[in-house]
């Protein structure tokens, strides 16, 4: 599944080469109204799910944190407004989203913006204390690729987390998600974004995610620790973390 999924962009196939390219332009496409996107699918929920990932994440004063796929960097923003001393690196591959978050005016200065892929990064090894990647795995081009390179730049002791949707384990919230996903994000996309084919793709792309325990063995083989999932809405979204030892 983990294979299967790089060749993947949506529920189509296409050559690896492709996927990075048409992700990237499904997001240039969408980044003006991507934040109003979220409000408005999630009904406001995904701010309470960012907000259990900051908490789960526990961060101490002067660590440093890497936000990979960051978008317009909400995440990173309320890390930086709770501690002034933690350096937060915002990264991303799409200039379009840095850019609409550089425009939201906040003046803290331990934010560094950077445009960098999550499968080559571009910092030297046990750099970081923390490590988050959040609702971005599933657009990655070569998934296993980008978990490495999180365990390498992560110092001993760091901490890795993942936030994305996944599959849901409550037969009764699966039948109204499958319709939700498959009819009323779309819709939404083409009378909110004037992009439907950009939403269906992210209904599609949820699809094809691995499911949670494939994801953990996958953070096993690649030698995190202590690995735990937590689902959240009975596994619309889940968070997956695990440490380097």
């Amino acid at each position: 599944m983990i294979n299967n999924l790089s060749k993947k962009f949506g529920n189509k196939k296409v050559l690896k080469s492709q996927k990075t390219n048409l992700v990237q332009n499904v997001f240039n496409n969408v980044a003006n109204k991507y934040d109003l996107m979220n409000d408005i699918m999630s009904f406001g929920m995904h701010r309470l799910w960012k907000n259990e990932l900051i908490r789960l994440m526990n961060i101490q004063n002067n660590q440093k944190v890497l936000d990979i796929g960051c978008g317009t960097g909400d995440i990173g923003i309320k890390i930086s407004k709770l501690n002034s001393s933690v350096s937060i690196f915002l990264g991303d591959l799409n200039l379009s989203m840095l850019e609409y978050g550089k425009n939201k005016k906040t003046n803290n200065k331990n934010l560094n913006w950077i445009n960098i892929n999550a499968e080559k990064l571009p910092f030297k090894n046990n750099f970081f204390d923390k490590f988050i990647i959040s609702f971005c795995l599933r657009n990655v081009t070569d998934l296993k690729k980008a978990l490495k390179e999180s365990y390498r730049v992560l110092k001993s002791g760091g901490e890795f987390y993942c936030m994305e949707f996944s599959k849901v384990e409550n037969d009764f919230i699966e039948r109204f998600y499958k319709n939700y996903k498959k009819n009323a994000i779309p819709l939404m996309g083409k009378l909110i974004a004037k992009n439907k084919n950009a939403y269906k793709y992210l209904s599609e792309s949820i699809d094809e995610f691995p499911k949670q325990d494939v994801i953990l063995k996958e953070l096993n083989n690649i030698g995190y620790t202590e690995t735990f999932y937590l689902n959240l809405l009975g596994g619309i979204v889940c968070i997956h973390k695990g440490w380097k030892i």
